[in-house]
């Protein structure tokens, strides 16, 4: 299956990294590389565009992508999270501007036995790196019901998450959970029948939860930020864009914290604690899709996107 996957907000992303066609630019979550198409065809012989990303398919695709480009593309398989050693090993200190696209591509959702997708009868899996340990298995079977009860509440935002917990523990003890549709019958059995009509597929919540859990997306956006930001040349930018609330609390809170990251209390005449701001919220509301974009692109209802630009 080849990699598809159409970036959304394509032209607000490229405006807002502001890029210079000698910059050196990184994706970090490079995917089918949409947006990096974008990015490396206005560098210039001496630009650089580093692409990142965890999914060897997705690694595989963009190298074939972006093969007209190879002489200033270099591409890593890679967690964002590690992007400062990354570069320290290519020899790059510093960088012009980053985009992250958060969350899981459309076509890892349609590739059915990545385990991803409710919709399609897979063994449990949702690694976006599959070199990695834990599976969406090892979290229905593994976990206690409070684990999986906290897991399904605050990363899948899901008011019938204790009920789903409970169901859950009470079918292991017949057998394993293994496979998606399982998983998601046992789901549907613990949502009361009234409440599942018109609010979309009942195990969305849970599966969005899960794949969380499995691939740490949260937690690895929270201890990312910081790191990316002190990598920007001044005048350099970061561009995220987020698909639910979880992560665009995130993103919205580190930047305002690089913005303003003073802690004194604020009846002090001075700020004492010599915390400097890093920068300037460029976005000080997301960018959204435009009527246009959502018209052809369904996936880009929920995007958001958030810019913050280094101190000059």
């Amino acid at each position: 299956m080849t990699f598809e996957h159409t970036p959304v907000l394509l032209r607000e992303v490229i405006e807002g990294l502001h890029i210079r066609p000698e910059g050196v630019y990184v994706d970090g979550t490079l995917g089918g590389a949409g947006h990096s198409f974008e990015i490396v065809r206005r560098l210039s012989l001496d630009g650089r565009l580093v692409g990142i990303d965890r999914d060897e398919t997705a690694v595989k695709a963009a190298a074939e992508h972006l093969k007209p480009f190879s002489d200033r593309v270099t591409i890593v398989r890679g967690n964002y999270l590690d992007t400062p050693s990354i570069l320290r090993d290519l020899g790059i200190s510093s960088i012009d501007g980053m985009l992250l696209d958060i969350g899981v591509s459309s076509h890892q959702f349609d590739e059915a036995e990545r385990g991803f997708s409710y919709r399609e009868d897979a063994p449990l899996d949702m690694r976006m790196d599959r070199r990695d340990p834990l599976t969406a298995a090892d979290v229905v079977n593994g976990y206690s019901e409070t684990e999986l009860y906290r897991i399904i509440r605050d990363y899948g935002e899901d008011q019938f998450a204790k009920n789903i917990a409970k169901h859950i523990v009470s079918y292991r003890k017949q057998k394993p959970v293994e496979t998606t549709f399982e998983l998601s019958d046992i789901i549907r059995g613990a949502i009361p029948a009234k409440m599942r009509e018109g609010k979309g597929h009942p195990a969305k919540k849970t599966f969005q939860a899960i794949r969380i859990e499995v691939n740490h997306e949260l937690d690895i956006l929270r201890d990312s930020i910081d790191s990316l930001i002190d990598l920007l040349n001044p005048g350099g930018r970061l561009c995220i864009i987020t698909f639910h609330s979880l992560e665009d609390r995130i993103v919205k809170s580190a930047f305002k914290t690089a913005e303003d990251p003073c802690i004194c209390p604020k009846d002090f005449p001075v700020c004492v604690c010599g915390r400097k701001p890093k920068g300037k919220v460029i976005t000080k509301k997301p960018i959204t899709a435009s009527d246009e974009e959502l018209e052809k692109n369904n996936r880009a209802h929920s995007a958001k996107l958030r810019i913050f630009e280094k101190n000059p």
